[in-house]
């Protein structure tokens, strides 16, 4: 039966193209990065099960008033399994990132192009691999009358990319009942080429905003003002001690040891010969799970009375995101049964590592859930000439059938 199946998935090119065909089409972006948010894709996904049939579909939407429809779109989609008090999920988000730069690309990012094995546009990769994989699976599983081992449950959300306050996190929130307690989660949306890179763990997270207010002047009296952006420059330097204060080291991950990082700054004085009154960057923190996430913010708070004293300026944290997650057990039969479809399939051995950058996984984690961040991923979501491979898809698609049988 099991070969059965893969000579289905292998036969699936053409499906893998028509989907990636019409969801890069989709320009599913969140109205914080000018969209209008990802209906119109989840609208043809969910056409697109109900042509396959055999699923329970359940609509959970969220409301969300900053966009026409009022609500940002979460389908869950179930197969039934012999296990009926289980459920494997496999979830992958619908939203993507803006393209930049149009003069960036070699094709436009809204127009599927193909070049033998690899096709380009904005989110083929990420995520809509994940997107498709998981479909193809449900898809060979239900064409061959395969009664899974447990119930096959497939996710699709919105806001990942824009922090899930719309997605999983509302979904788990508030939605428990779709749940059992042994249910677990995979998430196909970080990965390496060799397929070996198997997340377990995160670190925790805080994205951080600075405001500095001081005293606008002119550029010739300085000493009439205080000029926020001395006083920002100085704390992105203070800010560096982070590291020295936070200095533990887990070689789970890559980089193995707390980063802290100033990111984005805003613009302060349209003109040269102004001293700035405000100024605000913006910190990225990557937290080993050995700290807690309070205690890093205390340190912050420190740093800040410090410098807000020496300048005599007023400075504002604010929390624009934080989330702490555990980690899932590589001992975990789930993890183990993940390792071994992917070695029958990929002929590899997998390692489970720990990832700087967040996932959807944090929220099943934080509800006590085992859940696994696994792909074959080339490596080039969110850059120009976003491209992804036809053959890992399919591979990938035939591991969670293999995991399922």
């Amino acid at each position: 039966m099991k070969q059965q199946i893969f000579n289905y998935l292998q036969n699936q090119e053409e499906t893998a193209l028509f989907l990636q065909k019409e969801m890069v089409g989709i320009p599913a972006l969140a109205p914080e990065n000018g969209g209008t948010g990802e209906q119109t894709k989840a609208e043809f996904i969910r056409t697109y099960l109900k042509q396959i049939g055999n699923f329970r579909i359940m609509d959970l939407p969220a409301e969300d008033s900053r966009i026409e429809s009022g609500e940002r779109p979460n389908i869950a989609a179930i197969i039934n399994g012999r296990d009926q008090d289980r459920t494997t999920w496999i979830v992958s988000h619908m939203d993507i990132v803006p393209p930049g730069g149009s003069e960036l690309w070699n094709t436009d990012p809204f127009t599927l192009y193909q070049d033998g094995d690899y096709i380009y546009g904005r989110g083929v990769e990420d995520n809509h691999q994940g997107i498709v994989s998981s479909i193809l699976a449900a898809k060979a599983i239900i064409a061959n009358s395969v009664v899974p081992c447990t119930n096959l449950g497939l996710l699709f959300v919105a806001d990942e990319e824009t922090g899930n306050k719309y997605g999983l996190e509302f979904v788990m929130n508030n939605h428990p009942e779709l749940f059992g307690a042994n249910d677990c989660f995979l998430v196909p949306d970080i990965g390496n080429s060799d397929s070996t890179l198997l997340e377990v763990a995160e670190k925790n997270l805080a994205w951080l905003k600075l405001t500095i207010e001081g005293k606008q002047c002119h550029a010739s009296t300085p000493n009439k003002g205080t000029n926020t952006l001395l006083v920002a420059s100085d704390l992105v330097l203070r800010l560096r001690s982070l590291y020295s204060s936070f200095d533990k080291q887990n070689e789970m991950f890559k980089p193995p040891y707390s980063t802290f990082e100033a990111t984005k700054k805003e613009a302060n004085v349209p003109n040269v010969n102004t001293i700035p009154g405000r100024d605000a960057f913006y910190l990225d923190c990557r937290i080993l799970p050995e700290y807690d996430l309070q205690e890093v913010f205390s340190e912050i708070d420190r740093i800040l009375e410090d410098c807000s004293n020496y300048y005599n300026a007023k400075i504002e944290k604010e929390i624009l995101h934080s989330e702490s997650s555990p980690s899932t057990s590589p001992d975990n039969d789930f993890i183990k049964k993940l390792m071994d479809s992917i070695q029958d399939v990929y002929g590899v051995k997998a390692s489970p590592q720990g990832v700087g950058g967040g996932t959807v996984a944090a929220y099943p984690r934080q509800k006590g859930f085992p859940a696994a961040v696994w792909s074959t991923l080339l490596g080039n979501a969110h850059q120009p000439n976003e491209h992804t491979s036809l053959t890992n898809t399919i591979k990938d698609a035939q591991v969670f059938v293999n995991m399922l049988l």
